[in-house]
């Protein structure tokens, strides 16, 4: 009754750490939530969404209200001083010094509209133009978060398998090493047998160090995404079967790169936007042409013969003609032309650069799938070579440095293949993002491939 009951709490054990695997879906989930990068992408389309209000302010009217109040105290010498006056009561009052105390309050209320200002219009057309690259932008950053996440994600699982099978190498090495020693012992084998087993099981020991160390770093990469430390993550089903891409042939791809993807779309926007900056620059020798209106009222108090109050409205026509300017507006035309040549050149590189990253995806896809078979192929292969030679030094035919190489050999195909396999899946992700039509649906199919 022992045995039964140990097996179920280890498989029950088993199956509660598959639970709490988090799989590719899951872990980008979280990186949405706590990407620091994203974050600041997201942020950046905020502001980017902005522009277009700001370029309309230009052409829309201006009001505003001002006003003052001053308070003036003064004495004044009367002409009549010394002599006595009648008051407007009847009563008599000798005239001294002369005084005020007057105080002024003003308030206007103004508005101007533009009505020819080639300046802000060009500043309203490449505000339009500002949003729609804010917006390229933050859809770069979904697709370099995809890329990221699933980079990360894999290159734990790829150093996952490259400690079990260190761990694993070790074992073998040291079961040849022991036997290495026992036939010593009897005399049926050298010295030497013992010490080449003793050489390749120190040789592991320091890979599984290494292995160790690299998981750990790969673990920290993963963290810095997400934003907490991964615990399991969900490894690929055993002997899965990798997609070839769709279309199946390169120059879809590399058109759907020069014109789609969002690096090439940003660049033309700057682009566009550069040839509208010397539009709006050349605006500095146009006139300018305003509507103005005012509303005004003025309140004078005090001991002054103007104390009343006063309305003033006023409507017309301001314009403004630019001469000279000491040759600046004509300085700035020739610096946007030369910007506007670096856009075209910077649109130029970004298309070139992103044809290149869809060629070299493709091509990573299709070899790795080649690489993969062939690969499945030598594992084979490997393992019955490997069973060869330990069955040849048990009779004699074969020495111990035989069955170390076969040893290292399969492991060493067993490791190609893992990270072949993880190569061609982040390729195809690369090349979907390099055409531009990257998305999170994208990783579904991906996500499919893990062991639920």
């Amino acid at each position: 009754m022992q045995k039964p009951l140990m097996a179920v709490l280890i498989a029950s054990a088993f199956f509660s750490l598959n639970a709490q695997a988090a799989d590719l879906i899951q872990v980008y989930q979280q990186a949405l939530a706590n990407d620091a990068a994203f974050a600041s992408a997201r942020a950046a389309l905020a502001a980017g969404m902005e522009r277009v209000p700001q370029g309309r302010a230009g052409l829309l009217p201006t009001v505003g209200l001002n006003g003052s109040i001053v308070k003036n105290d003064g004495e004044s010498t009367p002409w009549n001083i010394g002599q006595t006056v009648v008051r407007p009561d009847g009563t008599r009052a000798l005239v001294t010094t002369g005084g005020a105390n007057e105080r002024t309050t003003t308030h206007t209320l103004s508005l101007s509209q533009p009505l020819f200002r080639w300046a802000n219009w060009q500043a309203y057309e490449q505000s339009k133009l500002q949003q729609s690259q804010a917006e390229a932008q933050f859809a770069q950053a979904q697709q370099d978060l995809i890329t990221r996440v699933s980079q990360a994600y894999f290159d734990v699982l790829a150093a996952q398998d490259t400690l079990e099978l260190s761990r694993a190498q070790k074992t073998a090495t040291t079961e040849q090493l022991a036997s290495a020693k026992r036939n010593f012992e009897v005399g049926t084998q050298t010295i030497t047998d013992t010490h080449e087993a003793q050489a390749a099981y120190d040789l592991v020991v320091a890979q599984e160090f290494a292995a160790i160390n690299d998981l750990e770093n790969k673990r920290s990469a993963l963290q810095a995404i997400i934003g907490s430390a991964p615990t399991g993550l969900a490894t690929l089903k055993p002997g899965v079967l990798l997609a070839a891409p769709e279309p199946a042939v390169i120059d879809p791809w590399v058109s759907s790169a020069e014109t789609q993807n969002y690096g090439v779309v940003g660049a033309q926007l700057g682009y566009e936007l550069a040839k509208r900056e010397i539009s709006r620059t050349r605006a500095g020798h146009y006139p300018t042409l305003d509507l103005t209106a005012n509303i005004s009222r003025q309140n004078m108090t005090g001991q002054t013969s103007q104390s009343g109050r006063s309305d003033g409205k006023a409507i017309g026509i301001s314009y403004n003609v630019p001469i000279f300017s000491g040759f600046a507006v004509t300085s700035r035309v020739r610096e946007t032309i030369a910007l506007e040549d670096k856009a075209r050149n910077d649109l130029e590189a970004t298309r070139r650069n992103a044809a290149n990253v869809a060629r070299q995806a493709f091509l990573g896809v299709n070899s790795g799938l080649a690489q993969v078979r062939a690969l499945q192929a030598a594992e084979v292969s490997g393992n019955s070579a490997l069973e060869s030679n330990k069955l040849g030094y048990q009779v004699g035919v074969r020495i111990n440095i035989d069955v170390l190489n076969a040893q290292r050999q399969l492991y060493s195909t067993r490791r190609d293949l893992s990270r072949a396999r993880y190569d061609t899946i982040l390729n195809g992700l690369r090349l979907k993002s390099a055409a531009g039509s990257l998305r999170e649906a994208d990783l579904v199919p991906v996500n499919d491939l893990l062991v639920k």
